[in-house]
């Protein structure tokens, strides 16, 4: 059975990034919402296995260098977000035939984005861990695989 810090840190991730990449997909890239829809699906399994290790990850990188001022936990979350998300869709992206000029283009513009929902995802994610009864921090180091 599942950790319920597995299940919160996943249904955290899935939620948030299905609607705000569902609308990125449609109001930036220019997708139909059929196309956006068929998109989050297909991304979904790797939402899935990323979830949990990502969680873990924000949780080390907040507990080591983050303060409890607002402003750094907003860098440090941002951050976190940055450094674990462009590698997986770089790799993506440049398996899918992206190289040069197109690769280069699609890191930075996922760097913004995830420079814009690190804190809005960390405060989710908090929150969803909070209904679920996982503690603040998770409850994890890295590497460790749960309770």
């Amino acid at each position: 059975m599942p950790s319920r810090a597995f299940l919160a840190d996943t249904f955290a991730l899935v939620t948030f990034f299905t609607a705000t990449g569902a609308l990125s997909e449609r109001f930036v890239v220019g997708m139909s919402w059929g196309e956006a829809a068929l998109s989050r699906a297909i991304g979904a399994p790797l939402m899935v296995l990323t979830a949990r290790p990502y969680g873990v990850w924000r949780d080390w990188v907040l507990g080591r260098f983050a303060s409890a001022r607002s402003l750094s936990r907003l860098l440090w979350d941002s951050l976190a977000l940055l450094l674990f998300q462009v590698p997986i869709y770089v790799a993506i992206i440049a398996v899918g035939g992206a190289c040069g000029s197109a690769l280069l283009a699609g890191a930075a513009g996922t760097a913004l984005i995830m420079m814009a929902c690190g804190r809005p995802f960390g405060l989710w994610l908090e929150t969803v861990r909070s209904w679920m009864g996982v503690p603040a921090k998770g409850g994890m180091t890295p590497m460790s695989l749960g309770s």
